[in-house]
């Protein structure tokens, strides 16, 4: 269970960052700066190097001395923490933390579907007029967008466990329906395509809880990411970049 803990992202990063502090404050009063400093970071790039994504390393390693140059330059202080400047670096944490709730962290963060990126699925996926389309995890609403690009005739939904995020997007989509919950928790049965845009960790899971759920005929679609060891039915470019989209009959 700890071990499962301590792959849940972000909490490495916030681990990696916790602990750089916790090195810093203790071997600032009794070393020079430079170790009080060079240490902390050298725990940041270590910790970074584990992370398997670009992104995540960039995060895990540059929290402590990104947040130790704003501590300092807010404060005046070379240490790093006075005044506002030992707490004001941790406003924009909890304010993520307000909008990306804990109980969502083992799902995927906020990424945003590009605009363009679904624009062939009708090719690979046709559906009626009137099918319903759930976007699982639908964040601020750009995966929604995208749906309705695609399947304009379609009746779309979107759940999202952060409930600003959910409450934000039903008023950017007036015209999807947009529910507040756990995407594990729904039932997926009438629903003719799911579309998700999660993380890799998290496609196992997704696929069987498709294949329990959803009805014979019916699709289940990822960006980016696949179902390991399984054959997608199709496969689609999203952009330019010649980022996949797998798509999955049941």
């Amino acid at each position: 269970m700890a071990l499962s803990m301590a792959n849940t992202w972000p909490l490495p990063a916030l681990l990696t960052w916790a602990l750089a502090w916790g090195l810093h404050l203790a071997l600032r009063s009794g070393y020079s700066s430079l170790w009080s400093l060079a240490l902390p970071i050298a725990v940041g790039v270590v910790m970074s190097l584990l992370q398997q994504r670009i992104w995540r390393r960039l995060v895990t390693g540059l929290g402590f001395p990104l947040s130790w140059m704003l501590s300092s330059g807010l404060g005046g202080d070379s240490g790093g923490l006075s005044g506002i400047a030992s707490w004001g670096w941790l406003v924009p944490l909890a304010v993520l933390v307000v909008i990306y709730p804990m109980k969502a962290w083992k799902d995927a963060p906020v990424f945003p579907t590009p605009a363009d990126a679904l624009n062939q699925l009708p090719e690979a996926a046709p559906l009626p007029p009137g099918a319903r389309v759930l976007d699982v995890g639908c964040g601020a609403g750009h995966g929604l967008q995208a749906l309705r690009q695609a399947y304009p005739l379609a009746k779309l939904h979107g759940i999202e466990h952060s409930r600003p995020l959910a409450w934000w997007t039903q008023r950017r989509c007036p015209w999807a329906r947009i529910e507040a919950g756990d995407m594990w928790a729904q039932n997926w049965t009438s629903f003719d395509l799911v579309y998700l845009f999660q993380r890799p960790e998290t496609m196992p899971r997704a696929f069987e809880k498709a294949r329990a759920q959803m009805n014979k005929g019916s699709w289940l679609v990822s960006l980016e990411f696949a179902v390991p060891d399984v054959t997608p039915t199709a496969i689609v470019e999203a952009d330019e970049n010649g980022r996949p989209v797998y798509l999955y009959r049941l």
